[in-house]
Parts: C-alpha cells; sequence; structure tokens
C-alpha cells in the first residue's frame, strides 16, 4: 500500500526449509538476509488469498451445479427442477468448499509465522530499484518495528526448484538433456 509491487516483497522460508536447504547450525538473521542462497518465499497478502479461495470455491460450485444439472436433465425432470436444484446444491458445494480451500492456500498462515519470528526473526527483503524507494523502505520497516534493516546488493541464486510448475514437463517424450544454449 506503499508503492511497492508485491512481487518485490519476499519473506524468510520456513525454519524447516532453511535448515534443509543451508545445513547451518547458527546464523544470525541480519547475516542470514545476505546470503543469496537462502531461501525465500513470496509475500501472500489477505486479499490475495481472499481472491483465490473465492474463484476455487466458485468455480467448484459451479462444476457441481453443471454435474447436477447434466444429471436432472438426463434422468427427465422439468427445467425449473433441474435449474433450482443445480443452483441449490452448487451453491451449498461452494460453500462448504470455502473451508478446505482456506486452509489450503493459508497453510503458512495457519501455522503461523511466530514460530519462524521465535526461531530467528522473520526477515524480510524489499527490491528497489532507485534511491527514493530504498530510503522509503527502509523508513518504512524500522517504523514498523524492523531489526538490522539495511541496504545490500545480492546477486539472486535461482534453481529449478525456486520457478513454478518447475516439475511440469510439457513434453513427456523429451529427455532431461539440454536442447540448446540461451
Amino acid at each position: 500500500m506503499s508503492g511497492f509491487d508485491r512481487s518485490d516483497i519476499d519473506v524468510s522460508a520456513s525454519p524447516d526449509e532453511l535448515q534443509r536447504r543451508l545445513n547451518y547450525v547458527a546464523i544470525p538473521p541480519s547475516d542470514l538476509a545476505d546470503l543469496p542462497t537462502t531461501p525465500r518465499q513470496p509475500f501472500f497478502g489477505d486479499d490475495d488469498l481472499l481472491g483465490a479461495e473465492a474463484v476455487a470455491s466458485g468455480v467448484l460450485g459451479c462444476i457441481t451445479a453443471v454435474g447436477v444439472a447434466a444429471f436432472l436433465a438426463l434422468k427427465g425432470y422439468d427445467a425449473l427442477a433441474v435449474a433450482m436444484w443445480s443452483i441449490l446444491i452448487g451453491t451449498v458445494t461452494g460453500v462448504m468448499m470455502i473451508w478446505p480451500i482456506y486452509r489450503l492456500l493459508r497453510r503458512e498462515k495457519v501455522r503461523g509465522l511466530e514460530p519462524i519470528a521465535e526461531w530467528f526473526g522473520l526477515l524480510i527483503w524489499v527490491r528497489v530499484r532507485d534511491p527514493e524507494k530504498e530510503a522509503l523502505a527502509q523508513e518504512i520497516l524500522v517504523r514498523h518495528g524492523g531489526h538490522a534493516v539495511h541496504v545490500h546488493e545480492i546477486d539472486l541464486i535461482k534453481t529449478p526448484e525456486d520457478l513454478p510448475l518447475h516439475s511440469l514437463r510439457p513434453d513427456p517424450w523429451l529427455s532431461d538433456e539440454r536442447l540448446g544454449r540461451p
């Protein structure tokens, strides 16, 4: 809300992921923030998750409504009964699916950020492209209780596991070898 794009904000991954990826015993959070191999995860706001929850439950409700309508139409019910029952059952299904979808999409929030903060502190990275944004980001972080707020330039190391859908094979007949160099 302060003029930073959400894609430019990362938070630290879970403690389990940090231990798995870094194999460290005790690195202070201020030093951990400067390591390019520190696992990060994108920041998702409540409104991002709310939109995804609404779409997912709505789609599941619509699929159910279409399935019920097709079933009832094949059984020979009249159009009014098909419309009423499919709308009713689709709406009930969509409403019932809100809670499991909420739990699935917010599993990190459901578990809470407290274990991460208690373990070593919550790390927040903000990517900026000019000195004015840099100063604004530092001021906001300090104002909200940030410790060890500092500027650093690091090259992020990206592995295939960091990319969404990294395990998807669009063509199953292709082997794992590289086809060419970019």
